[in-house]
């Protein structure tokens, strides 16, 4: 258990200290003062979006064997195949 918890936390430290999370906020504290507040918020938006996602990505691959990720994968991949065949047979009826 505290094993999983270090992988844990060293996988969010991985996440907030990857290079390209990194330029991300770089990025944005060189253009914090020339756009609007709109376009600030998108920034940040797109920040937090892409360290949610190293986050996660990071995460799974310290709690998840290299088999157990491609069995999830492929499950994914029926369930977006299975939604899109539903999908499909009710726009045609």
């Amino acid at each position: 258990m505290i094993a999983t918890a270090m992988k844990l936390q060293e996988a969010s430290r991985d996440a907030v200290h990857d290079e390209m999370i990194m330029e991300i906020v770089k990025h944005i504290v060189e253009i914090r003062n020339v756009v609007d507040d709109e376009g600030f918020i998108k920034e940040m938006y797109n920040y937090s979006a892409m360290l949610s996602a190293m986050t996660t990505t990071l995460v799974t691959h310290a709690l998840l064997t290299e088999e157990q990720i491609n069995d999830m994968l492929e499950t994914i991949k029926e369930m977006d195949t299975v939604g899109e065949e539903l999908l499909n047979e009710y726009r045609n009826n």
